[in-house]
């Protein structure tokens, strides 16, 4: 399960259980907390779908390049991703405190 799916069910399960409890405080945090993961992971979705492909147009431009040019298509994998996790931190931190 990807890691927004498990974001959206655990805030759906939130929300319910709030909702069941009638607390709109908690209501409120749940739908914030899944809205705020859900728009911290557009973005790194988006620039990591844009550097593979510039990656693979650039490997196939210079075949004698693949190797520096997937390195460095790694590192910023992994950067970008690191963009990722820093939502699913604030996701947990509007989710517990």
């Amino acid at each position: 399960m990807s890691n927004l799916a498990f974001i959206a069910t655990q805030s759906l399960e939130l929300a319910q259980e709030a909702l069941e409890a009638g607390d709109q405080q908690n209501i409120a945090a749940a739908a914030g907390a899944g809205m705020a993961y859900g728009l911290a992971a557009i973005g790194p979705g988006i620039g990591i779908g844009y550097l593979v492909g510039q990656a693979v147009q650039a490997m196939a431009r210079q075949p004698e390049a693949a190797g520096a040019v997937r390195t460095n298509m790694f590192l910023g994998i992994a950067f970008t991703e690191a963009l990722a996790l820093i939502g699913f931190v604030v996701f947990i931190l509007l989710k517990f405190a």
